[in-house]
């Protein structure tokens, strides 16, 4: 995997046009990436999402071995065009932690918390958690990087990410269409 350099503030916000033209009703599914133990990441092509489990084979159930797994953090997504923003190289892109990477924009406007996606065979729907910049998304991805997801137009058009759950099991791949239900 490649190293980059962190982005200045003002490179990371000269894609935010780029960013406000992601897909608002179908996009596509662009990566799936399943935490098998903590501190590991597996690109896999393919994957099956379930109620219980969220992403199966992933750490989400088990992480917190103190504390019952929360539905509402099950699932975190991010945008495409903001991981490769941030990352520069979308080898990279499993680094941020996150488990979907879609081509589709993941406003709070355009996603309000209860909305429903489509994406292969499953159904997942948007939760109230907030998705948020942690310690290790700024060693990985710098500091300025956590200021551009944090900004209050970062927090709305949710450059971060967000969490979801599962509603309808199914199968999904790397490449399948993302719909707004």
């Amino acid at each position: 995997m490649s190293k980059a350099t962190h982005m200045e503030l003002a490179e990371l916000e000269q894609n935010l046009d780029e960013i406000r033209r992601s897909p608002k009703s179908e996009g596509k599914l662009a990566l799936i990436v399943k935490r098998p133990r903590s501190g590991e990441r597996e690109v896999i092509e393919d994957g099956e999402l379930t109620v219980a489990e969220g992403l199966v084979g992933d750490n989400w159930s088990t992480r917190k071995p103190d504390a019952p797994p929360s539905p509402d953090t099950q699932l975190t997504i991010m945008n495409a065009r903001v991981a490769g923003a941030i990352s520069q190289d979308d080898r990279r892109w499993e680094l941020f932690g996150d488990q979907l990477y879609m081509d589709f924009e993941l406003s709070e406007t355009n996603l309000p918390v209860g909305t429903r996606l489509a994406l292969g065979d499953a159904v997942i729907e948007v939760t109230p958690v907030d998705h948020t910049g942690c310690k290790k998304f700024a060693e990985r991805f710098g500091v300025d990087a956590v200021k551009f997801v944090s900004t209050p137009e970062g927090k709305a058009l949710r450059l971060r990410g967000m969490y979801a759950k599962v509603v309808q099991p199914g199968a999904i791949r790397a490449g399948d269409k993302v719909r707004k239900l």
